[in-house]
């Protein structure tokens, strides 16, 4: 089985890590990475995913016609995911979305820390969209650049770690999404400071799309 990640930012760095972490999970599935070397740097707000859906769609093309059998968009933001899902022939799956719905099949109320607060209304409203709001209590800013997010200081942990814990007490859940696709390779750490349930959606997108490419051409 192949799976494609398509990263809808220019950053080959980030493609690199969010397929290392996948690979970490796929045995003997092969994951491939693709990056939209087009769009911009980072996607940061509903200007920058704008500007990243044409090259989306372009690499959506590419990795069916190179024998995709799921296509990942990952970005937390869920970057065109409408439009990709409409264009394709295979499943195709957002990292947002992904752990949005590993959280509510684990039974579990929610809220998101993610990067800057111009991120916060696109996935407030993919929430609303993708049907996911009576489980999220908030989505909250960690006020850290993705890049930044991706680089994955000491400093940058102990900011993120302090943003968590803060939400998680502040909300009163034990449970909470990885707002940004940076933070995947961050996981373990981010657990070991914090004790909570984190859920990232590179890791959760890998369980969920493997388990929609056995069911050929299921997005038509």
């Amino acid at each position: 089985m192949r799976i494609a990640y398509i990263n809808p930012n220019a950053t080959e760095a980030m493609t690199e890590r969010v397929t290392e972490v996948v690979k970490t999970l796929s045995g003997t599935d092969e994951v491939i990475g693709y990056t939209n070397v087009g769009g911009p740097l980072a996607i940061q707000g509903p200007e920058d995913g704008q500007a990243a859906i044409k090259g989306v769609l372009a690499l959506v093309d590419t990795a069916i016609a190179e024998g995709a059998d799921a296509i990942v968009i990952a970005c937390f933001d869920d970057t065109g995911l409408d439009a990709a899902r409409a264009r394709s022939s295979v499943p195709v799956l957002g990292i947002g979305q992904a752990a949005f719905t590993m959280a509510t099949l684990l039974g579990k109320r929610f809220s998101v820390v993610t990067s800057l607060a111009v991120s916060i209304p696109v996935i407030e409203k993919n929430i609303v969209h993708q049907n996911f709001a009576a489980s999220c209590q908030s989505v909250q800013a960690s006020h850290l650049p993705v890049l930044t997010i991706d680089e994955g200081s000491a400093e940058t942990r102990d900011t993120l770690a302090t943003a968590i814990r803060t939400t998680m007490a502040t909300d009163g859940v034990d449970t909470i999404v990885l707002g940004c696709a940076g933070m995947a390779h961050l996981l373990d750490d981010l657990k070991n400071r914090t004790q909570g349930l984190l859920l990232d959606g590179v890791r959760a997108s890998y369980a969920l799309a493997h388990a929609c490419a056995v069911y050929p051409n299921s997005n038509r």
